[in-house]
């Protein structure tokens, strides 16, 4: 039950006057809660409370009180009305001895019309210099835990009404859902950035087991003396390498999951460059991002087009590759262009596939993307190795 001082009447206007003060109380009530459930900082959704809930109670004075880690005082956290200083400054002790600090610690309401002649309760210095003579004190809880107290003073003769304590309790309870919110907003927030730092370490993780791999394998290249052995062991290196270059994006980019073509591709295309010094490859690639899902078998196709063009559109001496991507409204398409030797009269991309890894790599990867490959010489005499996929973000 409240803890109410009897008082002989009050300034609470009666009859039709008082009904009016009673809808004005209700309508600042709803106002707030709209603002309550939409606000996402503290600070300014508490100011906004004292504020409102003053203008509801007519009184100049408000404050809310936040319970200090230690349990036994209360720091006057917002606040309408009261001198410089006050408001993120002043302590109470939360204890018996203070209507604030009783309704802390015991959940009920407290009323006080009279806190000069007051025997139940001390009143503050701070609220004595503003010679506040009346008081009417709510806890706020929040996820089941005392979070603070909502008090309204006034310095002017009257009462507070226990009809009041209804007014103050459902401010006091939608502050409390309000900071409920923000608490699990916060919550999720947390686990969202612990969950994306794990991604960001397992990311991490990959590309550095990848590369230890990639070494190796090239340890054993320097090993090995067959030509073949060798060229398989480089096909296989650069296809690892290019999955590493993903999961590098991954774990260093602005969004978890989420991989740059521009860059990726072109660490790609620089990589596969070093290896290939006689070859020049130029890359224009629209800095489109898309999924590690879609990512790794664009990097594997890249990887693959390209070693072709290496391999077999110049011979020794090498020559130019052009690499480049674009958009296209909701598709995507990569073209991988030579000036060499063209393809034979006779090829066909389907046979070739049933001989060559590499080929078949490239079927069955643009499958996986539910795309088109199309593999022809160009008018000058060259190859254009042309993918063709829908965009994962607009398809959806």
């Amino acid at each position: 039950m409240p803890v109410i001082e009897e008082s002989p009447g009050g300034d609470t206007p009666p009859g039709a006057d008082e009904l009016q003060y009673r809808l004005r109380q209700q309508s600042v009530l709803a106002e707030f809660g709209i603002e309550a459930l939409r606000a996402r900082e503290l600070e300014p959704m508490l100011q906004r409370a004292v504020m409102l809930c003053a203008r509801g109670m007519r009184s100049r004075y408000c404050k809310f009180l936040e319970r200090l880690p230690n349990d036994d005082a209360l720091l006057v956290r917002t606040g309408v009305g009261w001198s410089d200083g006050v408001v993120g400054n002043t302590e109470m002790r939360a204890d018996l001895g203070s209507p604030a600090g009783f309704a802390f610690q015991t959940g009920e309401a407290v009323i006080s019309n009279h806190l000069e002649n007051e025997t139940r309760f001390r009143t503050p210095a701070f609220m004595a210099k503003h010679n506040i003579r009346r008081a009417i004190n709510v806890l706020v809880e929040a996820s089941g835990e005392r979070f603070g107290v909502l008090e309204v003073d006034s310095a002017d003769e009257g009462s507070f009404e226990p009809a009041d304590l209804a007014f103050m309790q459902g401010f006091a309870n939608l502050i409390g859902v309000a900071i409920e919110r923000q608490q699990a907003e916060q919550r999720l927030s947390d686990a969202i950035q612990h969950q994306e730092l794990l991604t960001r370490e397992a990311s991490h993780r990959v590309k550095n087991s990848l590369a230890l791999v990639s070494a190796m394998l090239n340890l054993q290249m320097q090993e090995d003396d067959d030509p073949r052995i060798t060229r398989l062991l480089g096909d296989a290196q650069a296809r690892i390498t290019a999955i590493a270059r993903t999961h590098d994006q991954l774990w260093r980019g602005a969004q978890v999951g989420i991989v740059s073509l521009d860059e990726l591709i072109g660490g790609i295309a620089g990589g596969l460059a070093e290896q290939a010094s006689n070859h020049h490859i130029d890359c224009d690639i629209a800095p489109i991002e898309i999924s590690a899902d879609t990512a790794i078998p664009v990097g594997l196709l890249v990887t693959e087009l390209v070693t072709n063009a290496i391999k077999y559109a110049y011979g020794d001496e090498g020559g130019p590759i052009s690499v480049a991507l674009r958009q296209a409204g909701d598709r995507i398409i990569l073209t991988v262009i030579d000036d060499g030797a063209g393809l034979p009269a006779d090829f066909d991309i389907k046979a070739v596939s049933r001989e060559s890894l590499g080929m078949r790599m490239i079927a069955s990867l643009t499958r996986q993307l539910r795309g088109t490959i199309t593999i022809e010489n160009t008018l000058r005499g060259g190859t254009c190795a042309t993918l063709d996929i829908p965009d994962p973000q607009v398809a959806g």
